[in-house]
């Protein structure tokens, strides 16, 4: 049995008992491409773990506790079977990091992650600007997970409501998600150069296609989106360890989004539960997550807050 064999055999047994394992299984399939679908199970080191473990960058991030816990499913599996003779990973784990600290893009940082999205690329390849700059779009103007948007297929994309179907969450749910006229010919425009792409693909395939016309892999995206990061110039200038992510368009939507509504004059405790709702989280503490204080949220807040003040003394 080799790699891909393998891999394949033990994400089956992991979903057959229940489990979604979705990103146990881009996990596993990134791995597999890294060592070689016909290498043999016996033959993987502690280097080729270590290495993929590691990454290009060679140090720890979340991704790294993430993979050594995959791998470690796996080879346990793999050895009670007989299909490996030891689990080839470090016996040290390195020390926890620190907590994510999430960050903000500026609407102006926005337009420029959406420009470079088309110039990034120093030399034509199988991936498509149009579609990263479409991934990007949308992961941000519907606030979605990026696996979310990886997962979209066209038939789950409704023009004449302007809503898109969620099937592909983090708690097992499906979700509608409403988009306004703007977000609306965005997706059409995306949809017409689409088709020109891939005439023969049906409303069952995955809305962002390679020009093989392949699924995204998420790691694929993430390695893109970086490239545009740093071409962009955005950087964060704090002490964090971590520079901005894919995921930090998510975070920024729902800052954003009650940045808005401090400006509107809304009772944002009122629509704390529709915000959570739309970002498909079970339960409002989840929401809490993206609720930063940025400096401009604390402006809007400040500025309702003098209005009210001043009302009250006249």
């Amino acid at each position: 049995m080799m790699m891909k064999e393998l891999t394949r055999t033990y994400i089956s047994y992991r979903r057959s008992i229940g489990e979604k394992y979705k990103t146990g299984g881009n996990v596993l399939d990134g791995f597999t491409r890294f060592v070689g679908e016909n290498k043999n199970p016996r033959a993987i080191s502690l280097t080729d773990c270590t290495s993929f473990l590691y990454g290009k960058n060679n140090r720890v991030t979340a991704s790294w506790f993430i993979r050594y816990a995959t791998l470690k499913g796996l080879f346990e599996w793999a050895l009670a079977r007989g299909y490996v003779e030891q689990v080839p990973l470090p016996d040290d784990k390195p020390k926890s990091i620190e907590h994510m600290t999430p960050y903000v893009y500026s609407y102006q940082e926005l337009e420029k992650l959406f420009d470079t999205a088309l110039t990034f690329q120093k030399h034509k390849s199988k991936i498509p600007p149009e579609c990263i700059q479409a991934i990007i779009k949308l992961t941000y103007f519907l606030g979605l997970r990026i696996s979310e948007t990886l997962s979209l297929k066209v038939c789950n994309i409704d023009l004449k409501e302007s809503v898109a179907t969620i099937r592909e969450t983090k708690f097992n749910k499906t979700r509608i998600v409403p988009f306004n006229r703007q977000v609306n010919r965005m997706i059409r425009s995306f949809l017409k150069w689409r088709a020109t792409q891939h005439p023969d693909c049906g409303d069952d395939c995955a809305l962002f296609l390679d020009r093989e016309g392949n699924p995204f892999h998420l790691d694929t995206v993430q390695d893109c989106f970086q490239r545009i990061r740093k071409k962009a110039g955005i950087r964060r200038f704090d002490d964090a360890y971590f520079q901005p992510r894919i995921h930090d368009l998510r975070h920024s939507f729902a800052v954003h989004r009650l940045t808005a509504w401090y400006r509107e004059g809304k009772d944002v405790q009122r629509y704390l539960c529709h915000l959570s709702t739309y970002l498909g989280h079970s339960d409002l503490s989840h929401t809490s997550v993206y609720l930063s204080m940025t400096d401009n949220l604390l402006r809007e807040a400040s500025n309702l807050f003098e209005s009210y003040s001043y009302g009250e003394k006249s």
